[in-house]
């Protein structure tokens, strides 16, 4: 967005709102994605966004960090510099469009990558140099959003649905907002009630993962190699099995659990699961007509769990947003419709802000919760004990 059409930007520099930048880099591991943002006149409005895709040793390190391996601080610690460096990039692009300095950003509020999460041991692990960042940017950073609300005995995740809150709650319907990042997690919206919202499942982790692995490409573009496949119901039944599904909110999830260890042992009774044991470089050996059910059947789930989702939380929801790189993905959005009839499934752009901004967002509010002293955790979403202010600060 060019500063041209930012009419907010004037009355920042008059002090009629501080200006923040959110920067996310998503459990789908494509790139990092960055917003300044601006609280004015009640309404956050973003004046603009940048991303710049992850280069393939980053990812890799990144996607290789998330499971065991040799020499794992060191590695972690690498990819943690090269991530920061890749920050300020981010940073400084949405400073430029806007043509903001940095003097007049109050605070950037990185997420970080996360490579564990496990809540239930008390722990979540993002990667991150937030020193590093401050440093290359001379602004403040907040980071570690998550850590304090385990520490209170929650999930740490999502964090968003305040967020989603103060920017799509109506009041006159249920609203729900659906984010598929890599993993998919939704945030209901009613009226005269606090906001709810949980994991519900994978969102393109597995997709990208099988299409990978049979096409050479990253994703699979607006879902047209996998929508020319046949959804298989007994393979469906079979990944929808899985516990996850069925443990009621608070929950939360990530590549831990659906990763490519699940989907080998989801493969594996399908006699489908030989491509994800060989090397990254063999030619894959399923057919391909297989590999397109196989994908089509990925998309079902994903469709699936997140409409049972609502179904079983929100009934009475008329509107779901979808936000995040699943809205990008047209066969996604088609079966997600027919899974909720009578609902309008409708992507978050169509209500005023970017897919790919809204979680970018979130952590820009999160930064400026952090400076107020403001609690950025719903208790009724992560379980937590109470609100907490989260994030950690470092001055730049």
């Amino acid at each position: 967005m060019s500063s041209a059409s930012s009419p907010g930007l004037t009355q920042a520099r008059a002090g009629a709102g501080e200006l923040y930048i959110g920067l996310m880099s998503g459990t789908s591991l494509d790139g990092v994605d960055g917003v300044l943002s601006q609280l004015a006149d009640g309404r956050w409005q973003t004046q603009a966004h940048a991303h710049i895709p992850f280069p393939p040793t980053l990812r890799q390190a990144l996607l290789d960090l998330n499971t065991p391996g040799n020499d794992e601080l060191h590695q972690a610690a690498l990819a943690s510099q090269a991530l920061a460096v890749l920050y300020a990039k981010v940073a400084q692009a949405v400073c430029e469009q806007a043509q903001v300095l940095p003097v007049e950003v109050r605070a950037i509020g990185a997420h970080g990558q996360t490579v564990r999460h496990r809540p239930e041991l008390g722990y979540t692990l993002q990667l991150n140099q937030p020193a590093l960042l401050a440093e290359l940017t001379g602004i403040d950073v907040v980071s570690d959003f998550r850590s304090r609300d385990v520490a209170a005995g929650g999930q740490g995740a999502p964090l968003v649905p305040a967020f989603h809150e103060a920017v799509f709650a109506r009041a006159d319907r249920t609203v729900v907002v659906l984010n598929i990042g890599g993993m998919a997690n939704l945030s209901i919206l009613q009226p005269g009630h606090e906001p709810l919202g949980f994991d519900c499942g994978p969102g393109n982790a597995l997709l990208d993962m099988w299409c990978h692995r049979q096409t050479g490409q990253a994703f699979d573009a607006n879902g047209d190699w996998g929508a020319a496949g046949t959804v298989h119901q007994v393979w469906l039944g079979h990944a929808l099995a899985d516990p996850f599904f069925a443990l009621p909110p608070p929950k939360s999830t990530g590549r831990d659990l659906f990763n490519a260890d699940w989907l080998r042992r989801w493969l594996a009774p399908h006699g489908l699961a030989g491509d994800l044991a060989n090397a990254p470089d063999t030619p894959p050996q399923t057919a391909p007509d297989l590999a397109r059910d196989v994908q089509a059947t990925l998309c079902e789930l994903t469709a699936r769990s997140a409409a049972q989702a609502v179904l079983d939380h929100a009934p009475d929801a008329t509107e779901v947003v979808v936000c995040g790189g699943g809205a990008l993905n047209g066969d996604l959005m088609l079966r997600l419709a027919r899974q909720l009839p009578g609902v309008c499934v409708c992507r978050s752009d169509e209500r005023g802000l970017g897919v790919m901004q809204v979680e970018a967002a979130a952590f820009a509010w999160l930064a400026w919760a952090h400076v107020h002293r403001r609690p950025g955790n719903l208790p009724t979403v992560t379980g937590a004990r109470g609100p907490r202010v989260l994030g950690a600060l470092y001055p730049a």
